[in-house]
């Protein structure tokens, strides 16, 4: 299970949709959630940004890229979890660069996901029955 994207969230919660990513969200919902997320810089243990990227990203990928300025640090594609975390902890890769390219990686998930929620009927019917089921039992 993944950690929520607040401090000190152990797990996701429904109860707080900020606190994880669904496969509902739209784009701007990812990158507002994840530039939100805790993210310390250097710090790697219970950093919920760094374990959706292993647990999500890489598996997904097989590398996990980050793509900033030539005076930030420049372009770069991480082929292994531990490459990346090597350096996160040396500050040599920093949240204002993890997270942008984070919430591209969850996006490039997820589109195909709402394309087909959007565009198949059966699915955007099905979606609908359990959005109001959802909301109606929070």
């Amino acid at each position: 299970m993944l950690p929520g994207l607040k401090k000190g969230q152990e797990k996701m919660s429904k109860s707080d949709p900020s606190s994880a990513i669904f496969m509902e969200d739209e784009e701007a919902d990812v990158i507002q959630k994840i530039d939100n997320a805790y993210c310390p810089p250097k710090v790697v243990d219970k950093n919920p940004c760094l374990e959706y990227i292993n647990y999500i990203v890489f598996p997904w990928f097989n590398e996990f890229r980050v793509e900033r300025s030539a005076e930030n640090g420049g372009e770069k594609t991480f082929t292994s979890f531990d490459e990346l975390v090597a350096d996160y902890e040396k500050g040599d890769v920093q949240p204002a660069d993890l997270q942008p390219a984070l919430s591209k990686a969850l996006n490039r998930i997820l589109q195909p996901v709402r394309d087909h929620f959007k565009t198949d009927e059966n699915a955007k019917a099905l979606f609908e029955r359990v959005k109001v089921w959802t909301f109606s039992s929070l």
